[in-house]
């Protein structure tokens, strides 16, 4: 009877790719629909995890051990799996400043991921320590807007490739920040667009026969958009940003898994696959799980290998240094948005060591992201959790309008939690952060004087912001007082201030002031 709608039978490919399950509904989507809703066995997953620096648990989440755990038991259930990594571990943390992240290594190579993007953080100690990293590394590395200082591929990098996914073609490729000379040390390296990436790989993907096509990413948040935006690739997994996020609009995914492996993302994708007229046909949906890792039992084999890592800390880190009588707060809304009372400690002690006029030091590179009640005891280890990346303290000779350029460009990402943020001392900053970016500062004054854009003054650092990291660039258009190699390790100058000042008692005090 022509009036009755009759139900079309579809067949969704499983697992295995030997065996489907019959579903009848009124179209493709739909069946698909009903298959993530009924238990079906997806067809594949994809499985993410994205900036993950403390390799022990914080308040019973996170960490490398519940990490393995959660890895080995998605593959455990026998679905074809791309597990990635979209970059940052080997910096900064504890144990990095000792090994410049080979204990990171270890500890994912438990249960290594199938694709590793590099992200900002592993170029922290330089080409050869990222390439020695990477030897020692399980997964397959994908960057393609990454090379050689000469343009060439690096060794055991792949651009993009197609991963046999039960029935499933799934096209891989990985995207770097290009802003990474920025923020780390990669001399020797060349980053290209992100952008252009995208539509090369995807195009190159589509065109060798890919069902669907992912793009694992090391990029912010302004830029996931603008891939997802562009309708170049199926599935986004991302990281860089530390958010925890999914966003899907019925056509694209975009996903984020947060920091720290407190939670993992998996996609579990359904699909059907037709022969029409032909040519491969493939229709499929998503379904969407957030693993909290304060749900899972650490692995017994990574665990094994924290505490082993933890009891060489202990021995050089757990000493007391001095005491606090007052709240600190390092978590990176706190030091990447307002004058924070720990910033405005690690800034004095920069200026104390150095006897500088002014010290400006970027929020980005304070990374406890923890709080200190009053009356806590402070340790080595509290000072290198705040300080791992081993900057050395530096000391110029910069006029007052370099001051003030220098306090625009750390104003100038504030609204995306950007880690160029100033925290100062020896001077006060009036600002306006609803200005346009280059027109936020007011006025700032020095030893209680408004500044004087042609006077030269003194002003210390560190040497990442030295070579115009995070954007810093006006620091370097002086004289250098004290460079790299004559500076003192930071963490040990706030080392040795606290231990000075045997009691933390900084307080908020107007040094940057928000209109």
């Amino acid at each position: 009877m022509s009036g009755i709608n009759r139900r079309q039978a579809f067949q969704i490919a499983v697992a295995s790719g030997l065996a489907a399950t019959t579903i009848l509904a009124d179209s493709a989507d739909e069946a698909l629909a009903q298959a993530a809703s009924q238990g079906v066995t997806p067809t594949c997953r994809l499985l993410l995890v994205n900036d993950i620096y403390k390799m022990s648990e914080v308040g019973g989440r996170g960490g490398f051990a519940r990490l393995a755990a959660i890895a080995r038991a998605e593959r455990a259930k026998g679905v074809p799996m791309l597990y990635a990594h979209a970059g940052d571990m080997y910096s900064p943390s504890l144990m990095s400043g000792f090994d410049q992240g080979a204990h990171t290594v270890e500890l994912l190579n438990v249960v290594a991921p199938d694709v590793f993007v590099p992200g900002n953080h592993e170029f922290d100690f330089g080409k050869e320590n990222y390439l020695k990293r990477r030897s020692e590394q399980k997964a397959l590395f994908m960057a393609a807007n990454l090379r050689s200082a000469d343009g060439t591929q690096l060794p055991g990098h792949e651009d993009r490739k197609i991963f046999d996914l039960g029935p499933l073609r799934v096209g891989v490729f990985g995207v770097a920040l290009e802003q990474t000379p920025l923020m780390s040390s990669t001399a020797g390296f060349k980053f290209s667009d992100e952008m252009t990436a995208v539509r090369e790989q995807s195009k190159a993907l589509r065109e060798a026969g890919a069902d669907i096509v992912v793009c694992v990413a090391h990029t912010d948040f302004a830029r996931d958009v603008e891939i997802f935006r562009s309708r170049q690739v199926d599935v986004l997994l991302s990281g860089h940003d530390h958010d925890l996020r999914l966003i899907y609009d019925n056509r694209v995914v975009m996903v984020e898994s947060g920091e720290e492996g407190e939670h993992v993302t998996a996609i579990d994708i359904y699909a059907t696959i037709a022969d029409v007229g032909g040519k491969r046909t493939v229709t499929w949906r998503p379904s969407f799980r957030t693993i909290d890792s304060a749900l899972v039992t650490p692995d017994p084999e990574a665990l094994t290998i924290v505490k082993k890592y933890e009891a060489e800390l202990s021995r050089e880190l757990d000493v007391k240094i001095g005491v606090t009588t007052v709240d600190l707060d390092s978590r990176s809304a706190t030091v990447r948005s307002q004058e924070a009372v720990i910033g405005n400690l690690i800034a004095d002690a920069l200026r104390d060591s150095t006897g500088a006029q002014v010290a400006i030091t970027n929020g980005g590179g304070i990374r406890g992201n923890k709080q200190y009640p009053s009356g806590a005891t402070l340790t080595r280890r509290d000072v290198l959790t705040e300080l791992p990346f081993g900057n050395a303290t530096v000391m110029v000779e910069i006029t007052g309008k370099d001051i003030k350029d220098a306090i625009e460009n750390g104003l100038s990402q504030i609204d995306s939690r950007a880690g160029r943020f100033p925290q100062v001392s020896g001077m006060t900053a009036t600002v306006d952060i609803k200005q346009p970016v280059g027109s936020r500062v007011l006025s700032i004054e020095i030893d209680g004087k408004p500044l004087d854009p042609a006077a030269k003054y003194t002003v210390a650092s560190n040497d990442f912001m030295l070579t115009g990291g995070d954007g810093y660039t006006s620091l370097g258009r002086g004289r250098t007082l004290i460079g790299k190699t004559d500076g003192t390790l930071m963490a040990n100058v706030v080392m040795g201030y606290v231990r000075k000042l045997g009691t933390v008692q900084n307080k908020i005090e107007g040094r940057i002031v928000q209109k």
